[in-house]
């Protein structure tokens, strides 16, 4: 049996017709290595984690500054959601904890907020020396490197060291939750990855809960780190399947 991922997906209110949906890019990387999905409306509803083994969280625009107690500094309002905001902090902190979760872009920003971390509001007018993280090539083309912590989850499952990673975003992650660390960072020194903390080996190794600055679903195929954490991914969901595991929230 597939193991099962909810995926979240993005709030577009176009005049009369506003509607929830999802890159298909996201779809093509998870059905490549073998997952089943199904998608998961903004409404503020975790029942859906009834019927997933794993969450993907989606990229999309800013969240509310509030959300983790600070004033607004540069946030983008253009493609705000507060349904989308309120859906996925709902989500992650009703999340079982023995369900995986792999955040992408604004996923790993919803982990860092729903979790108690913080965000840079805006890259240029925070660190006006840094990397451009809004490319203008094709999703496909890598644009900067990223270098993987050693000894962390990420670095096992990437083969660790310097990766080429593709960029499209102007806020991250400043703080990291508790419970998590910082897994890799781009030459400028901006967290590009967090994952949960804890012992890798002897049996104790935490959930699966990654977190990624970049877009690995649209390097499927073109970077093996890509299609390597795909892997691992549906390869955590698949476990809990194999276990018959309960919604507990």
């Amino acid at each position: 049996m597939k193991p099962v991922v909810g995926i979240t997906t993005r709030h577009a209110d176009r005049g009369s017709s506003p509607y929830d949906g999802v890159a298909v890019t996201y779809i093509q990387a998870l059905a490549r290595h073998g997952a089943a999905m199904v998608l998961l409306p903004n409404v503020p509803d975790a029942e859906a984690l009834r019927v997933v083994d794993g969450l993907l969280l989606t990229g999309g625009g800013d969240f509310a500054p509030t959300l983790f107690g600070a004033a607004d500094e540069g946030t983008d309002w253009a493609a705000y959601s507060a349904e989308r905001d309120a859906a996925e902090i709902l989500l992650l902190r009703s999340l079982p904890p023995d369900v995986p979760v792999l955040g992408i872009c604004r996923g790993m920003q919803a982990m860092a907020v729903a979790y108690g971390g913080s965000l840079v509001q805006d890259i240029p007018r925070a660190q006006p020396s840094a990397l451009n993280h809004s490319q203008a090539e094709p999703t496909h083309v890598t644009s900067h490197t990223v270098h993987i912590e050693p000894e962390s989850r990420l670095a096992r499952i990437t083969g660790g060291g310097t990766l080429a990673v593709n960029s499209f975003h102007h806020q991250a992650v400043d703080r990291v939750p508790a419970g998590y660390r910082a897994a890799a960072h781009a030459p400028d020194g901006l967290i590009e990855a967090m994952e949960a903390a804890g012992e890798l080996d002897r049996g104790r190794s935490p959930r699966f809960a990654v977190g990624v600055q970049w877009h690995p679903e649209t390097l499927v195929g073109h970077q093996a780190h890509a299609d390597r954490l795909f892997e691992a991914f549906v390869a955590a969901c698949g476990a809990r399947t194999a276990v018959g595991a309960q919604f507990v929230g």
